[in-house]
């Protein structure tokens, strides 16, 4: 796999809970970075942390990591090239995937290590 360059989005993020059945609330489109994810069980929503209410359940201290530049989806190992060196170093990670490329999400009291074990991975970091 070849070394990818990667970029920190400004913001903190929050990944909301709700019910599958639950409308999409209007502060969660708001910023940068939001996905949605629908199954039967849940409704997961990653936002902005500023927007998210006090009241919703939320794991929140999230920061973003975007991988710069536009994927094949026969691409292999992208995604494993950013975990692999992150799971040997006890950084876990929550991975989105968009139709164009991938972000991680990473706890932010994590962030500083994890790019450093990204950097001396061989990836680029652009901050």
């Amino acid at each position: 796999m070849k070394k990818l360059s990667l970029s920190l989005l400004p913001h903190t993020y929050a990944v909301c809970q709700f019910h599958p059945d639950k409308h999409i609330p209007y502060w969660a489109l708001m910023g940068d970075f939001v996905s949605l994810t629908r199954t039967n069980e849940e409704l997961s929503i990653a936002c902005q942390e500023d927007n998210v209410p006090d009241d919703i359940e939320a794991e929140r201290g999230w920061r973003c990591l975007q991988v710069q530049g536009a994927f094949d989806f026969s691409a292999a190992g992208v995604h494993a090239s950013l975990a692999i060196p992150l799971a040997e170093a006890d950084i876990s990670v929550l991975a989105i995937a968009t139709y164009a490329t991938d972000y991680l999400l990473i706890k932010e009291k994590n962030v500083e290590r994890a790019l450093q074990v990204l950097e001396q991975a061989g990836h680029y970091i652009d901050q």
